[in-house]
């Protein structure tokens, strides 16, 4: 789905084992305020792009919309190019993470985080571009 010249991260390093392979999508969504959202997952303390899995023959646009309504409870109207993409091998897992843009249309309000989300205790909030890079 992405062009050859749309930059690459490559995160760990492929090692003798099979793996679990997993295609996402990853959303850095504007609002009208020039802010973007990230989420914190408190089991494990980190941020993170929203985002998540892309289901069998679902396109990655309607995925994009998907995650975002889930995560964040907003309506996106998404970029159609992929801006980023990262290929992850971390433990069992082999991911590659497209990531897109997209702007804010509505917050709805209604995130609708899965048992596992709600587990690792999901949270999104706006912030500036500067404070998301921190």
């Amino acid at each position: 789905m992405a062009e050859t010249r749309t930059p690459r991260k490559v995160i760990g390093a492929k090692e003798d084992r099979g793996y679990v392979e997993r295609v996402a999508v990853r959303i850095v969504l504007h609002n009208e305020a020039n802010e973007v959202v990230i989420v914190w997952a408190e089991k494990g303390n980190y941020f993170k792009l929203p985002g998540g899995g892309v289901e069998d023959s679902e396109h990655h646009l309607l995925a994009v919309e998907r995650e975002a309504m889930e995560e964040t409870g907003c309506k996106v109207r998404v970029r159609k190019d992929c801006i980023a993409v990262s290929e992850e091998w971390r433990n069992e897992l082999h991911q590659l993470s497209y990531c897109y843009e997209a702007r804010l249309v509505e917050n709805t309000g209604a995130v609708q985080l899965t048992e596992d989300e709600i587990a690792d205790g999901l949270k999104h909030q706006w912030c500036s571009y500067k404070e998301a890079m921190e």
